[in-house]
């Protein structure tokens, strides 16, 4: 995934060099930031998109902080202030963990802006300590989704001028093609990433720099690199809950007692397959039936909507916000698990929950997801999203159900064991001391 995206930017206002100010706290206006009673500062985790797994990496690293000791400000743009995360913050009402929502999509003027998705989300994030540090002392800042202005850092140093930061990088690609693994082979672009990328890890106030990516760390120290952050592997977490009964699961979802159901869950986009899977399915009659759970793009909605209807098993779809209990019954209930993703060549929490409860997945032979699955063991891999391939795919899943084929258990000895939400937190507390 050596993308980045956004919901949505805004145009500033032509009068206006930059985002509107942080209300003071003496104008009459409420300052998002109360003032602190002590003087031993705040962490600050900035994310400006709270979409897809992007709101839970917040909320486990906010949990770390609090469980350490520490105070955190969740700093996020105003237009995610009434996502059920944040607004679980804000009920909570606690002294030690404080919801900032900020102007963090508004486009200040400029060709560089116009030009470059990175030098735009440097903008934000600096934008967002600035605003902050106004009211309140951040003595460390910490990034979950680094990816978005990584690459600046080379030339134009850290968004966070003196203060220490720590982040995480989601999907850097350009080093697998030294690895074997399955992604678009760029080799300028490559070439290039990567050496902004060891000029990054250079940047000021950089304290550790942590991937999801096995593979990056083995990497990088292959450059003997000189004078840079350490860059450690933090395994993408998935908490290590108890499954619950099937049929109870299943009642509680309304799905059928003696159906088989295919699992296509997370944020439901483009990049899920899912326009390539349901023509697939279309008129296939030994097809299992697809649950569709997650909050869903309105362009892909439009897609389900319309090819739902060919299907020979009408689809389960649940378009919502999928809570914790929601998502133990349906990774419960159902049999195997979509992740025949379409483009996407970086980690999947949805990979490790598959692990976590057992189930078989059907997965895109591309990047760490195909890396992770290569041996063939967690279910068929499929080499591209045509038809007959998807097909061939489902009949082999069909396969293992038929022999009767052992449910798989997560072991010890797995890579993915280590992906676990204490191990996570114990990783980032290290670095915030």
């Amino acid at each position: 995934m050596d993308t980045v995206s956004i919901a949505r930017y805004r145009s500033a206002d032509p009068n206006s060099p930059d985002a509107p100010d942080m209300p003071d706290a003496n104008d009459g206006g409420a300052s998002p930031v109360a003032a602190s009673s002590t003087d031993d500062g705040w962490i600050a985790i900035i994310e400006p998109n709270l979409t897809g797994h992007r709101w839970r990496y917040v909320e486990w690293i906010s949990q770390a902080c609090v469980e350490a000791g520490h105070r955190c400000l969740i700093i996020t743009d105003t237009e995610f202030a009434t996502h059920p995360f944040a607004q679980r913050v804000v009920s909570a009402a606690r002294p030690d963990v404080r919801l900032v929502p900020l102007d963090l999509h508004t486009v200040p003027p400029g060709p560089q802006y116009a030009m470059s998705v990175y030098m735009r989300f440097r903008a934000f994030y600096a934008r967002a300590l600035e605003q902050v540090s106004r009211t309140e002392r951040v003595r460390l800042v910490v990034a979950p989704y680094a990816d978005y202005f990584f690459y600046t850092l080379g030339g134009l140093g850290s968004p966070f001028g003196d203060t220490p930061w720590i982040a995480i990088v989601m999907g850097m690609t350009f080093h697998h093609a030294n690895f074997g693994l399955r992604t678009p082979r760029r080799p300028l672009v490559d070439l290039a990433k990567s050496a902004l990328f060891r000029r990054a890890m250079r940047a000021r106030g950089l304290r550790t720099l942590f991937t999801i990516d096995p593979t990056l760390p083995d990497w990088f120290a292959g450059t003997k690199p000189r004078h840079a952050a350490p860059l450690d592997y933090v395994a993408d977490p998935f908490p290590e809950i108890e499954g619950v009964d099937p049929q109870l699961a299943r009642a509680r979802l309304g799905l059928d007692a003696h159906s088989r159901y295919l699992l296509v869950y997370g944020a439901i986009s483009e990049r899920k397959g899912i326009r390539e899977l349901l023509p697939a399915l279309a008129h296939k009659h030994d097809a299992p039936c697809l649950v569709i759970a997650g909050e869903q793009e309105e362009y892909t909605r439009a897609f389900i909507n319309e090819h739902a209807p060919q299907l020979t098993h009408a689809p389960v779809i649940f378009d919502q916000f999928v809570s914790e209990d929601m998502e133990r019954d349906l990774f419960s209930a159902c049999d195997a698990v979509w992740l025949g993703y379409k483009q996407h060549y970086g980690m999947s929490g949805v990979l490790v929950q598959a692990y976590r409860f057992g189930k078989p997945v059907v997965a895109s032979a591309d990047g760490l997801i195909g890396w992770y699955c290569r041996d063939g063991a967690m279910g068929p891999l499929i080499d591209d999203l045509e038809p007959a391939t998807i097909s061939r795919a489902l009949e082999a899943l069909a396969r293992r159900w038929n022999e009767g084929a052992p449910v798989m258990q997560a072991s010890g000895e797995h890579l993915l064991s280590r992906n676990t939400l204490d191990q996570f937190k114990r990783t980032l507390q290290a670095a915030m001391a």
